[in-house]
């Protein structure tokens, strides 16, 4: 009886060791985990502005930029490679956008300014040059006379003092004073009658500061009229004391 209990024993010992190896070999072992992936990198970033955004042509403006993340920058057009911030001038000849690219190990990035680009008007053509002789013919006024007078009358006088005040402000000119009449009496008369009227308004003038050597006198009588008719309106425009720009009568 006790053979046959140690039998048993070492049987059921012999059948645990068995079970217990199998039991051994099936359990698996976990694997490590995977390393983790490294960081992505970040994405790049840029800013881009132009001052001013609108010139004159032949002006210039200022392109000026920042970034980050950035290995390499471009701005185009002409400017081409630059550092990761600063600035530049430009004087594009026409309207322009101008676009930075910003590259990295995160990507690209782009920002765009844009210069508006103006033409100037024309410049005002040159103001018309007034010659001394056109300023002359503008501002001095003739005197009229009474039939078969020569004495200075009130419009005579201020025709006169408004050519005294002209003359005296271009203190350089020289004048001729020419004395006509109407057609009525004889030439001989006439022709005296126009010189006393050359004269009187000759002296009013000198009266009123004008110097002598500044003035000739001619008398035309009635041979060269301004008016053919034969009116009285006619014949009053043609008693005058004419002035002249210059020392010599016009032909």
């Amino acid at each position: 009886m006790a053979t046959r209990k140690r039998k048993l024993a070492v049987l059921a010992g012999l059948i645990a060791t068995v079970l217990l190896a199998g039991a051994c070999h099936h359990k698996k072992i976990a694997a490590p985990p995977p390393p983790a992936p490294p960081p992505k990198p970040p994405a790049p970033t840029v800013t881009l502005t132009a001052e001013p955004t609108t010139i004159e042509k032949g002006q210039s403006s200022t392109l000026s930029w920042t970034s980050e993340h950035a290995t390499s920058l471009d701005i185009a057009p002409t400017v081409g490679s630059v550092q990761a911030q600063g600035s530049t001038t430009v004087s594009p000849d026409e309207s322009t956008t101008y676009t930075i690219t910003a590259t990295g190990p995160g990507g690209t990035a782009t920002a765009s300014a844009r210069v508006t680009v103006t033409t100037p008007p024309p410049p005002p053509p040159p103001a018309p040059t007034v010659s001394e002789e056109d300023m002359f013919n503008r501002s001095i006024k003739d005197a009229y006379f009474d039939f078969d007078k020569s004495n200075i009358r009130p419009d005579a006088d201020q025709a006169l003092t408004q050519d005294a005040q002209f003359l005296n402000q271009h203190p350089d000119i020289k004048f001729t004073i020419e004395g006509h009449c109407d057609e009525r009496g004889s030439e001989e008369y006439n022709l005296g009658l126009g010189d006393r009227r050359a004269t009187a308004a000759a002296k009013f003038l000198e009266n009123l500061g004008i110097g002598a050597d500044r003035i000739t006198t001619i008398s035309y009588g009635k041979d060269r009229p301004f008016c053919t008719e034969h009116t009285e309106s006619c014949w009053q425009s043609n008693r005058r004391a004419h002035l002249v720009y210059g020392t010599e009568s016009k032909q």
